[in-house]
């Protein structure tokens, strides 16, 4: 298997900014999310994402989010498994994400 391709939170944020249309999913849990989420992002819990793959675009990329980028890889891997190579994991997560606006 191929290594599942990162995003530095720095790139997906100037990309954001730019007016770049980005897929992006987070796979955090309800009470995580409730903290907030980057703007635009879809939420869909990590272990519903098995059950939800028909809701995932094969057709563009699609970054994958998480507090620190550890469950988002896993589910990078799992997605890649299913056949969608189209997967990017933001590295750091939303703690990176939360740092690199101070």
């Amino acid at each position: 298997m191929k290594p599942i391709p990162q995003i530095e939170t720095s790139e997906l944020r100037s990309r954001l900014q730019n007016g770049e249309n980005v897929y992006m999913i987070d796979v955090r849990e309800d009470e995580e999310v409730a903290a907030g989420m980057i703007s635009g992002a879809k939420h869909i819990p990590m272990g519903d994402i098995p059950n939800r793959l028909d809701d995932i675009p094969r057709d563009q990329e699609v970054i994958i989010i998480c507090r620190s980028g550890g469950r988002s890889q896993h589910v990078c891997e799992f997605l890649s498994h299913q056949g969608l190579d189209n997967v990017i994991n933001m590295k750091g997560g939303m703690l990176q994400w939360h740092d690199d606006e101070e």
